[in-house]
């Protein structure tokens, strides 16, 4: 099983340890762009993938874990499934970019550190972003248990209970860990397992992908000759995708036509895909993946084809330049 079955966010107020969350469990610190680095803060969307097993000695919540060997046991464990983290910013300045993630998200943990009162802007925020795209899965992570004391911790989870109380996570778990000592990250991977199943999917209709990501991935200095096309991220949400398949972006690319905007669509062959950290010759929906296209690269840089569609050409919904819609403002 190399493609992930399904993706999960992070979700949460600035600080509150999603960052950290996502590396106790699949290993990999998703603040890689140089200002996130310079800053401390996440401002793009990070991806990592993570593997969970189940040891069949132990008993539970101790027979869950991130690894092939039992921690407990030292037994082999048995692969439950694999699972694609998208880690969201936390700061109000990048709600635009949370709420696109969101629309990949098949279920959410919601960050809640135990040692600020809840609920902090951010996470009131990230709340309703999940119930706007209708997030239903969702299971709620105390965080940073270890820097207060019982009571402290008993009297921050009332605070979650009572701010939970007739939004989609009502019915939440509260499950309470410390991500940077990695404290029962077994109950929290069987309460995963438990509220955030994988989702049907539909191999047979057409493909419809939604991009989240855009890429140049050619270094400064690269000569013409070895320069490589551009690379899109997101998540299959139906159908299959294959090397060598001609696929259409839309919209597209804006364009000026006689003083007014207009889209056109994209189009490109694929030249690679990886998924799971693995190049594979077809993906179908589920997780993350990347395609690498023959796209000029300057299409691609700087997120510019986030929020775009992705599917074989000609089997995409039409582009509407005219829309009703209700909108709803967040309070602040």
């Amino acid at each position: 099983m190399s493609q992930p079955e399904i993706n999960i966010g992070m979700v949460g107020h600035v600080d509150h340890g999603k960052t950290t969350l996502t590396q106790a469990l699949t290993g990999k610190w998703t603040d890689e762009h140089s200002e996130e680095l310079k800053r401390g803060i996440s401002i793009k969307l990070g991806y990592a993938d993570a593997s969970f097993y189940k040891c069949p000695e132990c008993p539970e919540p101790i027979c869950y874990s991130n690894k092939p060997v039992c921690p407990h046991c030292g037994g082999k464990t048995e692969l439950l499934r694999k699972v694609s983290f998208v880690d969201a910013p936390g700061h109000e300045t990048l709600m635009a970019v949370v709420i696109s993630g969101a629309a990949i998200m098949d279920g959410a943990l919601l960050l809640i550190a135990a040692n600020e009162p809840c609920p902090q802007p951010q996470t009131e925020e990230h709340l309703m972003a999940l119930d706007i795209v209708g997030a239903k899965n969702i299971v709620i992570v105390q965080n940073k248990v270890d820097l207060v004391s019982n009571e402290e911790a008993a009297r921050n989870h009332e605070q979650i209970l009572s701010f939970i109380e007739g939004t989609c996570a009502e019915d939440s778990p509260v499950i309470p860990v410390s991500a940077h000592h990695e404290v029962n990250l077994d109950t929290l991977i069987m309460a995963i397992e438990e509220y955030i199943p994988t989702p049907e999917r539909d191999i047979k209709k057409p493909p419809l992908m939604y991009t989240a990501r855009s890429f140049d991935i050619n270094k400064p200095g690269t000569l013409p000759a070895d320069i490589m096309g551009g690379v899109i991220g997101g998540s299959l949400k139906q159908g299959v995708l294959e090397v060598g398949d001609t696929i259409e972006i839309r919209p597209g690319t804006k364009i000026e036509e006689h003083g007014k905007a207009k889209y056109e669509p994209l189009f490109s062959e694929i030249s690679s895909i990886f998924t799971g950290g693995k190049q594979v010759k077809k993906a179908g929906p589920g997780g993350l993946l990347s395609i690498g296209t023959y796209l000029d690269p300057s299409l691609t840089k700087a997120d510019t084809l986030a929020g775009k569609v992705v599917g074989k050409e000609g089997q995409l919904p039409p582009v509407y330049y005219d829309v009703c819609m209700r909108v709803e403002l967040l309070n602040r």
